[in-house]
């Protein structure tokens, strides 16, 4: 019952309008004036590197996402209201060990993957570990790229497929809309320009696995901790200099850009295999239901919600 406990809130689907408008109508802004004025992302995000340097680069980036996340907490606090709980799980309280479970399963295998494939190919990676520029690097990651993170999965996983499910008053609909919406806001990411909108069915494809497990898991702990450990790991373990993430890592990735079949595996074969992991770990049942079933009235959803008060 994830999607209902938008019901917790005061409801007004005008309310679910304004920071989508606001969020989507920025980007789009941006994404016209990148192609209008055919602006050089990759270069422009190199001089401002080199101006500024790689750390402050990312600090800036990041705390406008931090922003974005305070403005949409204070949003849900004062506007529907709604609790920080109900707009994360319908568990009673916040399930960390699901978060820090899915970080740990997400981060040991990006790990594993990049070692590998820096073993099996030496030559397009080059060791770029320098402890004092390290240091600030995972500082500023393990503070902020959670904060980014939770901003997209509190968006477009909480915020939006509450929103949508409960105008739509199915599962289905949210579930392609986010997912779809999640991959296009990538596409202004400078790994779009250099390997093509083939990369497009990784972003949207990641976003359907984590809409299937939030709507299966009933909540937002796993995908924020798949996600939080995704962007984490990779800021710090290995980035490229056409890539979102341009930072002071162990590793940099040298080769030349293709669009090859790591960029399905993920999609096509590890997260069904994820989905059998966290299905049952977590016994999850009722997959049809879950996933493309009815959300219930809101009569319906407070009457259950009495009766479990009541113990009846």
């Amino acid at each position: 019952m994830y999607i209902e406990q938008g019901y917790r809130g005061k409801l007004g689907i005008w309310k679910y309008f304004i920071i989508p408008t606001v969020f989507f109508g920025l980007t789009a802004v941006a994404y016209l004036g990148i192609l209008l004025l055919g602006l050089d992302v990759e270069a422009i995000m190199q001089s401002e590197i080199e101006r500024k340097g790689s750390n402050r680069f990312l600090a800036e980036n990041l705390l406008q996402f931090t922003a974005f996340l305070l403005i949409l907490l204070c949003w849900v606090k004062w506007v529907h209201p709604q609790t920080l709980t109900s707009l994360t799980t319908s568990r009673p309280r916040i399930d960390w060990k699901r978060i820090f479970f899915a970080f740990f399963i997400w981060g040991t295998i990006t790990c594993c993957f990049t070692l590998i494939g820096i073993y099996l190919s030496p030559q397009d990676y080059v060791f770029n570990f320098n402890l004092s520029r390290f240091l600030p690097l995972a500082v500023i990651a393990i503070l902020l790229i959670p904060c980014q993170t939770s901003f997209e999965e509190y968006f477009f996983r909480g915020y939006l497929m509450q929103g949508l499910g409960i105008l739509a008053k199915n599962r289905w609909l949210p579930l392609v809309i986010t997912s779809v919406l999640f991959g296009l806001m990538h596409i202004a990411n400078p790994e779009v320009e250099k390997l093509g909108f083939g990369i497009m069915v990784f972003y949207i494809g990641t976003g359907f696995f984590l809409g299937i497990i939030t709507l299966m898991d009933e909540g937002l702990e796993l995908a924020l901790g798949f996600h939080a450990a995704n962007n984490l790991i990779t800021a710090l373990l290995v980035t490229a200099d056409w890539t979102a993430f341009q930072t002071d890592s162990i590793y940099r990735d040298v080769s030349e850009p293709s669009l090859g079949l790591e960029a399905f595996i993920p999609v096509f074969v590890v997260f069904p295999i994820l989905l059998v992991v966290f299905s049952r770990k977590y016994k999850w049942s009722n997959w049809k239901e879950r996933l493309i079933g009815d959300v219930m009235t809101k009569e319906k959803f407070i009457a259950i919600q009495d009766g479990n008060s009541s113990g009846v």
